[in-house]
């Protein structure tokens, strides 16, 4: 091995390490028993006395299962809505030839510096007009909580770029077969963009997953909470159970693992799409 890739994969396991730390330490010290201090300085990572009572006890401090499960309804439409809206944005983007494409593209690519902290307001304005919120029902609020984040600068850009790594040739060879536009994108263009719509999907999950901000300022019914809202309600006033607090967040990594997992295969390949040329 050269002595760059030796640097370069020395320096790529100090990154790995540094970014697990903080992980271990939630690990540990859910681990931990009542009696150890999780604030030592210098922090001890290797618990003294494991035990698991961490994670039974926050199943039955919060109710655990139905924010889980309100996390994946949220999660899971808003994953299926971006592949959805964005692929079909971006076709005409990248195979279509109409006045101010190019204008339009990059304003919708301008969005993407835009933080949401700068229209939250505006859109909270717009979700409560709509009545889009939990105090009118629980399907209104799951649809105020998947509807701002249903598409995105990032996934319409990520999926031009994967069609435009497509030979036009299959276009014609679908057209003289007797494809229309809807199923050209459909039958040609999405089963040949696989990498890049699982890597949308990964992003979009993991982004929705862990989002914290925007459901506390909607929700407001208790049991409406996603993962990120109910951990943090563990969170006391005066006092906190980090244990439950550390467990809680260790098991609401699981799910992130599990769908990174069984799209893998796609993913590495699905990375490089946004790096071609137009």
């Amino acid at each position: 091995m050269k002595p760059k890739n030796i640097l370069m994969h020395f320096f790529l396991i100090i990154v790995s390490i540094i970014s697990l730390l903080p992980f271990v330490w939630l690990l540990s010290t859910a681990l931990k028993s009542g009696g150890e201090n999780i604030f030592a300085y210098p922090p001890e990572l290797i618990p003294r006395h494991i035990t698991f009572d961490s994670f039974t006890g926050v199943w039955a401090q919060i109710p655990f299962m139905a924010y889980i499960w309100n996390s994946l309804i949220v999660a899971g439409v808003t994953v299926v809505l971006n592949l959805l809206f964005s692929s079909l944005a971006a076709y005409p983007l990248a195979r279509m030839q109409f006045g101010g494409k190019n204008f339009v593209f990059f304003a919708i690519l301008s969005t993407i510096m835009v933080p949401f902290q700068v229209i939250m307001i505006p859109v909270y304005l717009i979700v409560l007009k709509l009545g889009l919120v939990d105090t009118v029902s629980d399907f209104n609020g799951f649809l105020g909580l998947i509807l701002p984040f249903a598409v995105n600068a990032f996934g319409i850009f990520l999926m031009r770029q994967s069609y435009m790594g497509i030979p036009k040739e299959m276009d014609e060879a679908a057209i003289c077969d007797g494809c229309n536009s809807f199923e050209l994108w459909y039958k040609v263009l999405l089963p040949m963009s696989k990498p890049a719509l699982a890597t949308l999907a990964i992003f979009t999950f993991v982004g929705c997953w862990g989002e914290f901000l925007w459901p506390s300022i909607v929700l407001s019914k208790q049991t409406m909470f996603t993962l990120p809202v109910g951990i943090n309600h563990l969170q006391g006033v005066f006092s906190s159970n980090w244990r439950y607090i550390a467990a809680g967040s260790v098991i609401s990594t699981v799910p992130i693992l599990i769908f990174f997992l069984s799209l893998q295969k796609y993913f590495i390949s699905g990375q490089n799409q946004g790096a071609l040329k137009n």
